[in-house]
C-alpha cells in the first residue's frame, strides 16, 4: 500500500508519526485503500438515488428487470447493486480497524452496541425525513434501509467478537451460503398464503428475512416498510471483520489473497449462476437476443441479498481491494478517498442533494413537484409527463458531487483533526 494517512493530502505531513506496516491502520492512520473503496461505492449510490427521483420511469418497473428496462438503464442500476454489500463489509472490516488501534474487544463491544443504537434510531427518525422530506406518518411511519440494517449488524457483532475467529468466519460464510434455503417459508397472520401464525412472528420475519410493509397498527394504516431484512446482512458485517485481520499481513501478501478470494468468489457466480440451480430465488432464462440473456444472467435478487448477489458483487469488490492498494494517487483517486472518510456525512448529504436536483430539475421544466414530497416509495404512480431520462439523470448525479466534495472535504479535514469522541458515531 502507498500509504497510511489521517486526513486529506494537505495533511499527509502531519500523519508521518501515525504510520506503521503497510496496510494496517494505526491511532491516527487510516487504510486508503479501504477509504477509496467506500468512495467509490459511496458515488455510485448517489447515482441510484438521483435516478429514484429524477428517472421517468423510475416507478413504472423495476430498473433491473432484465425484460422491460432498457440496457442502460438496467446496468445503470446493476452497478449501484455494490453499493450495499461493500459498504456493510467495510462496516464490519472499520470494527476490526478500531481494535486494531488499541480498543480492547470489551471497549469494542460496548462501542458497537452504542453505534449500533445510534444507527437505528437515526435511520428510523432522521433518514424518514431526510428522504422523503415530508412528515406523513399516517402513511408511513419508517423506512429501514441500510443504515438499519448496519446498525443492528453493529449490534450483533459486538457478541460475535468474542468468539473465535474461526468461528466467526464458518458462522458468516455458512449464513451467506445457505440463507435462500429460508426464501420459500412465508408466515401469515391471516387468510392469505403462507404458514399460519402470530402477527409478532409475522413482523419478526419481514425484519429477519422477507422484505415488505408491516402494519404495527393493523391494515389499514401506517406502515413501516423493511428494504433491509437483517438476513444475512449480519453475517456480511461479520465476514468484514474477519477480513480484517488480513491488515495484520504484510501487504503482498494481503494483496495476493484478496485478489484470490475475490477472483475466486466472481467464479463462483459465473459457475452457481450458470447451473440455475440454487444460490437465488429467481432462475435466469433464455431471452429474445444474448443481451437480453446476458441481463436475465445478471439479474439477482438483492432484497434480500441472495448467495449470488454477494458473490457477484463481494468478489470484484475485493479482487479491487487487493488491486487498489498501490494506485491510491492521483486526483480522482483523493476525491474519491475524501467521499470514503465521511461515509455517513455523505450519505446523508447526498439524499438531499439528490432530492433536491430533482425537485430544482422539475420546477425548471415546469413539471409538477407535489410527487416529490409524497412518500414516494409507497404512494401512488407519478403523474403523466413527470421526470427525465438517463442523460439528465446522469447531469445532476455528478453535479451532486460535484457540489457534496468540498463539504465533504471540510468534514474529513474536522475528523482528521479532532479527537472528539462523537466524531468516532458518524
Amino acid at each position: 500500500m502507498s500509504s497510511v494517512v489521517a486526513a486529506d493530502s494537505n495533511q499527509r505531513a502531519a500523519s508521518a508519526e501515525g504510520r506503521g506496516q503497510a496496510g494496517a491502520p494505526t491511532r491516527r492512520g487510516r487504510v486508503e485503500s479501504v477509504d477509496l473503496l467506500r468512495g467509490i461505492i459511496m458515488a455510485i449510490m448517489m447515482l441510484d438515488h438521483t435516478r429514484d427521483f429524477v428517472h421517468f420511469q423510475a416507478y413504472d418497473f423495476d430498473a433491473a428487470d432484465p425484460v422491460r428496462a432498457s440496457a442502460a438503464l438496467f446496468f445503470t442500476r446493476w452497478i449501484t447493486h455494490f453499493c450495499a454489500p461493500v459498504f456493510v463489509l467495510l462496516a464490519g472490516t472499520g470494527a476490526w480497524f478500531q481494535q486494531m488501534r488499541g480498543k480492547s474487544k470489551t471497549e469494542l463491544s460496548r462501542f458497537l452496541v452504542a453505534r449500533g443504537i445510534w444507527f437505528v434510531l437515526f435511520e428510523v427518525v432522521v433518514l424518514r425525513l431526510v428522504i422523503l422530506l415530508n412528515a406523513d406518518y399516517a402513511t408511513l411511519l419508517a423506512f429501514l434501509q441500510v443504515i438499519w440494517a448496519i446498525g443492528w449488524s453493529l449490534i450483533v457483532l459486538a457478541a460475535v467478537i468474542h468468539l473465535p475467529l474461526r468461528a466467526i468466519v464458518v458462522g458468516s460464510v455458512g449464513m451467506m451460503a445457505l440463507h435462500n434455503l429460508l426464501d420459500g417459508i412465508h408466515f401469515t397472520s391471516g387468510d392469505g398464503p403462507g404458514i399460519a401464525a402470530p402477527q409478532v412472528a409475522v413482523f419478526a420475519w419481514k425484519i429477519l428475512h422477507e422484505p415488505g410493509p408491516i402494519f404495527p397498527f393493523g391494515s389499514p394504516g401506517p406502515a413501516v416498510l423493511v428494504l433491509y431484512p437483517l438476513i444475512p446482512w449480519v453475517a456480511v458485517m461479520a465476514a468484514g471483520y474477519a477480513l480484517g485481520t488480513a491488515y495484520t499481513w504484510s501487504e503482498e501478501r494481503r494483496r495476493r489473497f484478496l485478489l484470490r478470494l475475490g477472483a475466486g468468489l466472481a467464479l463462483a457466480f459465473v459457475v452457481l449462476r450458470a447451473i440455475n440451480i440454487y444460490g437465488d430465488p429467481v432462475r435466469w432464462s433464455s431471452q429474445a437476443d444474448a443481451t437480453r440473456t446476458m441481463l436475465s444472467f445478471l439479474g439477482v435478487s438483492k432484497y434480500p441479498p441472495s448467495l449470488l448477489y454477494l458473490l457477484m458483487t463481494l468478489g470484484p469488490a475485493l479482487v479491487f481491494l487487493g488491486w487498489s492498494e498501490r494506485h491510491t494517487q492521483g486526483r480522482v483517486a483523493r476525491i474519491l478517498i475524501t467521499y470514503g472518510r465521511v461515509p455517513l456525512f455523505f450519505y446523508v448529504l447526498q439524499w438531499l442533494a439528490a432530492h433536491g436536483f430533482a425537485i430544482v430539475a422539475t420546477l425548471l421544466a415546469g413539471k409538477p413537484t407535489a410527487y416529490l414530497f409524497g412518500n414516494v416509495f409507497l404512494g401512488p404512480p407519478p403523474p403523466a409527463g413527470y421526470g427525465f431520462g438517463l442523460p439528465v439523470v446522469y447531469v445532476l448525479w455528478l453535479l451532486g458531487l460535484v457540489l457534496l466534495y468540498p463539504l465533504c472535504r471540510w468534514f474529513a479535514s474536522v475528523k482528521a483533526r479532532r479527537r472528539d469522541w462523537w466524531l468516532s458515531y458518524l
